[in-house]
């Protein structure tokens, strides 16, 4: 996020600033849907409702959360570790025009804004759960989750008084409060709600790689937002230097994935050129406002190198990582974030604080470091804790039956797709009461 920048006292409020925000915040939100596609072309054709569920319902839950506390807790001023603004529960006391400390856009936007990040963090764990997760307990989880481990990371590393800001650990977009805090509560939660039946026995290939790569779409251009748009506004050009390097980074990642892929499998499949766009807009999202265009062809090649070798882990150490949450976004959001040490060019100068966003020295690297690490344990622990006092109260699992004959239609009471009239030509459709007619005609003549 971008750091705070002295104003006149007497700054007004931008409309070109706050409409680019409200589109930018509109992007972010349809990044949400679009991984409920991305995870849903890549589940089996019985998981794929309660795969795009389990992003939806993020939509409705941390909405309202957010609205109710969870802005005033992450953004509030506070102390090192969490904030409170009275003013700003259930966004009671908020002027329509009043600005956002040290921007020309209204607290509004920007409270919308950090909302829909805190959507899409949630979902991103789901991945991780498919094919085995109540739908009713991993309600209850987000809600926790997003109460307890969310919150509490984006005013550590946002905030403006929290303790990772003020180390300067540098997390343009989330590399930190989103991709690693995620990625680090699916390994969590995954260490205890243990594997899918038949992992590593059954294929589990994905139903639908078209949707897949619909969503990859989707998330593709929602991220210009999700990262363009957290320099609050593009006075300076540091918004417009980010745009660019989501793009080129995101390139140079899927080409990499492409390349391991042949190289190590003998193919370039579409899995992979998504999986692989996915893994650079991931580790460009802490990095991309640090570093320049070369710098972000750097850091998108070693993400999709890393990304497409750590996916492979899960079967070596037997942790059952469904859609590879752990790969992507806990390893990509390493990478880009720890990357800031070497490629940060420091022309993300802010010319009124006179401080450098970011610069290639040793002793950056090790704010990294700190960040880095900090996040991915408290996430891992209290996201296992959290699993495991669900599991041992309401459940966490559906039956193994119910697992075996589809949890769409055990959470849901549907299916994806009606197979019904398949190879049946008129029958089950409109015209079948027609033909049963004219057959019976046909019978009693």
């Amino acid at each position: 996020m971008a750091p705070a920048i002295m104003l006149a006292a007497d700054a007004k409020l931008s409309s070109a600033n706050t409409g680019f925000m409200l589109i930018c915040s509109a992007l972010v939100m349809l990044m949400t849907p679009g991984l409920a596609f991305f995870y849903g072309g890549m589940v089996r054709v019985k998981s794929t409702l309660n795969m795009l569920m389990m992003s939806f319902i993020s939509l409705g839950i941390v909405t309202i959360l957010w609205v109710l506390y969870g802005f005033s807790l992450a953004f509030g001023t506070g102390n090192g570790l969490l904030g409170f603004n009275a003013d700003w529960i259930g966004l009671s006391d908020i002027g329509l025009t009043e600005l956002w400390d040290g921007y020309t856009i209204p607290v509004f936007v920007f409270m919308v804004f950090q909302l829909m990040f805190a959507i899409i963090t949630p979902a991103l764990i789901s991945g991780a759960l498919a094919d085995r997760v109540k739908f009713s307990a991993w309600a209850l989880f987000i809600t926790l989750w997003v109460t307890i481990v969310y919150v509490p990371v984006a005013h550590w590393v946002w905030g403006g008084d929290g303790w990772a800001y003020k180390l300067g650990v540098i997390d343009f977009a989330g590399g930190t409060a989103v991709h690693i805090n995620a990625g680090a509560a699916a390994l969590g939660v995954i260490l205890v709600i243990g594997k899918r039946v038949g992992f590593k026995r059954d294929p589990m290939r994905p139903h639908s790689l078209p949707l897949v790569m619909l969503g990859a779409g989707l998330l593709w251009f929602g991220w210009f937002g999700f990262n363009a748009g957290s320099w609050l506004g593009n006075d300076d050009g540091v918004g417009a230097l980010m745009f660019v390097n989501t793009q080129v980074a995101t390139a140079a990642a899927m080409l990499a994935w492409l390349a391991y892929e042949k190289i190590r499998h003998g193919a370039f499949t579409t899995l992979g050129a998504a999986s692989g766009a996915v893994a650079g807009l991931v580790a460009i999202t802490p990095s991309g406002g640090a570093v320049s265009p070369l710098g972000a062809i750097a850091v998108g090649a070693i993400a999709g190198v890393a990304c497409a070798a750590a996916v492979g882990l899960k079967f070596k150490f037997g942790y059952d990582d469904s859609l590879d949450v752990v790969g992507v976004h806990m390893v990509g959001g390493i990478i880009g974030s720890l990357l800031i040490g070497f490629f940060a060019t420091g022309k993300g100068q802010s010319e009124a604080t006179g401080v450098f966003y970011g610069d290639h020295t040793w002793t950056q690297l090790w704010k990294q470091c700190a960040g880095v690490g900090a996040v991915l344990a408290y996430s891992l622990v209290v996201s296992a804790v959290l699993a495991f006092l669900l599991d041992r109260t309401i459940g966490m699992r559906v039956t193994e039956d119910e697992e075996i004959s589809g949890i769409d239609q055990a959470e849901h009471a549907e299916t994806a797709y009606d197979f019904s009239g398949a190879g049946g030509g008129v029958t089950g459709s409109v015209a079948a009461p027609a033909l049963a007619a004219a057959q019976s005609k046909k019978v009693d003549a």
